[in-house]
């Protein structure tokens, strides 16, 4: 056994355990294993109903609020431990010794004061665009030019802001008005875009949007993609309108990081577009209560910003129901290049290949592999070297850069491992 983010091992009862209760108790389930040393050796415990009452008046006597947890004893190998089970609580932030923790990897680390925030929101049930803005002095020509031309409304008015949202009923603008506010406070409510040349060491073209509309920011995001990523080309007498990368997928992967997005993290968006293919970073992971799985398949959404969806799905800009990766996925659908989706717990990056198969930088034996396995359902490595006449390490070395890139699947594991076009 290893030690892991949501599993820690303790030789011995100190009070080093207690930060690790909060960290649990802030974020995730996790247990904290008693009679286990850091190698993962079995020690065990000796006098265990006594630990067992220690444990528990330690964590409500240090704990504040009182956490939920569980406490169990095992025996194995003629020797007993001690299982913690510390249950994620309502009532963030959970302190120890005054102070809030978090588990980065198989550390406990003390939170700093914007993810301590973020706990006292959530412990109040209350989402960060539903605080107070910082400005009550907002203009909003940028909406109101939306709503114009998405639902007929001549001028924005106070009731109208009260209907989306942007208005409490206690008389104030909160933070989702501000950050669709022609101009706001929030320092990193923007997108940092970078278009580079052959390699990240050129660096063709840069803007940083920020204090900005998120509206605006989208559109100019927009902009910028057509402009380097649209071209027109003629066919007979005809100029026909032709995309690198499909607009349909930069704009949904666009509008999803700015509604999804954690607004109280000191990160912009970023953009980054290269030749082959644009990168999508958004800062803070999937919301809590959805899977990676439900994530990418499942047609599944939670909204972290619900008040800024909402806005964004009025304008139509975006579907209300979790329709955004498939639609992704469906722009590339005749396409051998394939958009792929890392997640992370401070992050998702959606990375958009472009769509002509001719511009993502193969190699002469890459686009062989390729043009068996187009006539091919799915092929064995065997296979693949006996068509070609290549050696294993150098199929495999081809085969694996081709699923890297997101162009081919890998199926099974051992000897049963076959291969194909995504």
């Amino acid at each position: 056994m290893k030690e892991k983010f949501n599993l820690e091992f303790k030789k011995e009862i100190t009070k080093t355990f207690l930060k690790t209760v909060s960290a649990y108790s802030n974020y995730n389930d996790g247990q904290i294993i008693f009679g286990i040393d850091n190698n993962g050796d079995l020690v065990g415990m000796d006098h265990v109903e006594d630990e067992c009452l220690r444990i528990e008046n330690m964590i409500n006597d240090s704990i504040d609020p009182a956490p939920s947890f569980k406490i169990e004893v095992e025996k194995i190998d003629e020797k007993t431990i001690i299982i913690l089970n510390i249950m994620k609580g309502k009532d963030t932030p959970y302190y120890y010794k005054g102070k809030a923790y978090k588990r980065s990897d198989t550390s406990t680390l003390e939170v700093d004061r914007f993810e301590l925030r973020r706990l006292a929101i959530e412990g109040i049930n209350m989402d960060y665009e539903e605080r107070r803005s910082s400005s009550q002095d907002l203009k909003f020509k940028k909406l109101e030019s939306k709503l114009k031309e998405k639902a007929g409304i001549e001028n924005i008015n106070l009731d109208i802001l009260k209907t989306l949202n942007l208005y409490n009923k206690d008389g104030y603008y909160n933070m989702a008005a501000e950050l669709l506010a022609d101009d706001n406070n929030t320092e990193f409510s923007g997108l940092d875009i970078v278009r580079f040349g052959k390699d990240i060491n050129q660096i063709l073209y840069r803007e940083t949007i920020s204090k900005k509309s998120l509206l605006s920011q989208y559109d100019k995001a927009i902009e910028i993609f057509e402009q380097y990523y649209q071209y027109e080309e003629i066919e007979g007498y005809i100029r026909v309108k032709k995309e690198l990368i499909p607009k349909e997928a930069f704009r949904e992967s666009l509008a999803n990081a700015i509604v999804h997005r954690v607004w109280d993290i000191n990160s912009y968006i970023q953009i980054s577009m290269y030749e082959d293919r644009i990168e999508i970073n958004s800062p803070g992971g999937l919301p809590e209560g959805i899977s990676k799985d439900e994530y990418l398949y499942g047609n599944i959404s939670v909204l972290r910003n619900p008040i800024i969806a909402g806005v964004f799905y009025r304008l139509d800009i975006i579907e209300k129901f979790g329709t955004g990766i498939t639609r992704i996925n469906k722009e590339y659908e005749g396409s051998l290049s394939k958009p792929s989706f890392d997640i992370s717990r401070n992050g998702i990056c959606i990375r958009l290949p472009v769509i002509d198969i001719n511009k993502l930088d193969l190699s002469e034996e890459e686009f062989l592999i390729l043009n068996i396995l187009k006539d091919e359902i799915e092929l064995s490595r065997g296979e693949i070297d006996k068509k070609l006449g290549f050696n294993k390490s150098k199929t495999l070395r081809i085969i694996n850069n081709l699923v890297d890139k997101n162009i081919m699947q890998k199926l099974g594991k051992g000897p049963g491992t076959t291969y194909r076009l995504k």
